[in-house]
């Protein structure tokens, strides 16, 4: 599974997300991209496909609200 994470007006630097996020997935999923603008930033998080989807992105939105930087974030979800 692939997850964009867009996020308007981060106020936290985007390493620490990508940083939680590596914590909290481990070998289950790697951050594959990223990028910044006008604003505007973004992760890339490839997900291991064996992972029950509905346990990914509760993981994805735990660390997001831990980080208390869910209200920052949409999430872009594909198979």
């Amino acid at each position: 599974m692939f997850v964009e994470i867009v996020f308007a007006g981060l106020p936290i630097d985007r390493d620490e997300v990508e940083e939680a996020l590596d914590t909290v997935f481990g070998p289950d999923g790697e951050i594959t991209g990223a990028g910044s603008g006008a604003g505007r930033c973004h992760l890339d998080l490839e997900i291991e496909g064996s992972l029950d989807r509905g346990v990914a992105l509760e993981r994805v939105r735990s660390v997001l609200a831990g980080l208390g930087v869910r209200e920052y974030a949409t999430l872009n979800v594909s198979d």
